[in-house]
């Protein structure tokens, strides 16, 4: 594991070189310039040791970039999704922080108008969750596998890893409605090889007591049983055993 630096400090170091090193020019010594060249590669050295430490120190930044289901819709601010999912996360001992990018209401058309906003914050991986109020809204799901599959193809250009959450089709739309949108998750997974978690509502949607009175939206209950669902899928992605 890396420190900060090495167990003497430059200012130390610095204190305890003989005083004749920094003589003036006319009695600068063979033996001071020797040794300030030591001290100039010293610092040179704790410098290089103390940016290392704090690269590996620096936490994995993980993206949200949803709808309302992971904004944290009709709840308090520490209960959406991406708050309770840093918790879960720094709980087994991951240094990790969530963004919160959901925006409720929003559809796959948004979140690619708003990528480059989005990419301002620099993460190292991405849960794409977006669809749904295009399913709820009836749009043609071969417009929404085309912005899925053009925020996938960008976040892969930057190296950025990427756990697409799938939606389900609202059953009143149909069945041939219901299976092209219910399918268009697992084909963009296996066309761009990103991991896929197939359906962000799982052990939500079918449990009254972890939805809100409308039905759709989660609860706090619903809120801890995504992450409870998702989490391993999250550190396999990240890299964690």
């Amino acid at each position: 594991m890396l420190r900060s630096g090495p167990a003497v400090s430059p200012a130390l170091i610095w204190t305890l070189m003989p005083r004749r090193m920094w003589a003036s020019s006319e009695s600068f010594t063979a033996e001071g310039w020797v040794m300030g060249k030591v001290l100039r590669f010293i610092l040179v050295l704790w410098a290089c040791g103390a940016s290392l430490a704090h690269a590996e120190a620096a936490p994995v930044r993980l993206l949200v970039l949803g709808d309302s289901l992971s904004a944290g819709f009709n709840l308090p601010h520490d209960w959406a999704f991406p708050v309770k999912l840093e918790q879960a996360l720094r709980a087994k001992g991951r240094e990790v922080t969530v963004i919160n990018a959901s925006v409720s209401g929003d559809t796959t058309a948004g979140g690619l108008a708003r990528l480059d906003w989005v990419l301002a914050d620099k993460p190292d991986a991405v849960i794409l969750e977006l669809g749904g109020n295009d399913g709820l809204r009836g749009l043609d799901p071969a417009i929404s596998a085309d912005n899925l599959s053009a925020i996938i193809a960008r976040l892969k250009s930057q190296r950025i890893k990427v756990l697409l959450a799938g939606m389900q089709a609202p059953p009143n739309l149909g069945k041939d409605y219901a299976a092209e949108f219910n399918q268009l998750y697992p084909r963009l997974a296996k066309t761009h090889g990103v991991a896929l978690y197939p359906f962000i509502l799982k052990g939500v949607i079918d449990q009254p007591t972890h939805l809100q009175p409308d039905g759709v939206h989660p609860n706090m209950k619903g809120v801890e049983a995504m992450v409870r669902e998702i989490l391993p899928f999250v550190e396999k992605l990240l890299g964690w055993p």
